[in-house]
């Protein structure tokens, strides 16, 4: 399925929290539900060799700070090397039961190209990345509590070595 040649209109957004997404089950969900939050937003895939350390490191992460006001948004996305080729329910089958992952889960959704989601690139172009592509799984976009965009570390930069900026930013004031 191509989205053909279109111009791809301008962002209008200002914040992370314009945009509504669809959760794992289809629901609508606002993400202005993430204000006050810091959120570390991925775009993710179970078929990946990244796949079983990188989730787990997001999940320790999520589970040690979670209560402080973490917050970790994943998208998985089919456009690597197909590491994402199944249905929500094989995803959250994957995802949820074999890797036991507790942080939100998303539909699944395109990140570069003339098909990517508006909040991808969004994402792009308000993050270092300045409106390049995302080179493939498990990027991850550091959002501090106000929504901003502080920080984007690419798919090899596990969570692990990110830890002491994630407290940096939970330490934060509003």
């Amino acid at each position: 399925m191509g989205c053909g040649n279109i111009r791809l209109p301008p962002l209008t957004q200002d914040s992370i929290y314009d945009f509504s997404m669809k959760d794992i089950e289809g629901n609508t969900i606002s993400l202005s539900k993430y204000q006050g939050n810091v959120l570390i937003i991925t775009n993710v895939a179970s078929g990946c060799g990244l796949t079983k350390r990188t989730y787990l490191e997001l999940n320790e992460l999520y589970n040690k700070y979670k209560a402080r006001g973490l917050a970790i948004l994943a998208f998985p996305c089919n456009q690597f090397f197909c590491g994402e080729p199944g249905s929500s329910a094989d995803i959250k089958d994957a995802v949820k039961h074999s890797l036991r992952v507790d942080f939100d889960l998303f539909e699944k959704i395109d990140v570069n190209g003339e098909c990517a989601c508006e909040m991808f690139r969004f994402l792009r172009e308000k993050s270092s990345l300045k409106g390049c592509k995302i080179g493939w799984n498990f990027g991850k976009f550091i959002i501090n509590k106000r929504g901003k965009i502080v920080n984007y570390h690419g798919p090899r930069k596990m969570p692990s070595s990110f830890e002491s900026e994630i407290i940096k930013l939970l330490d934060e004031q509003n």
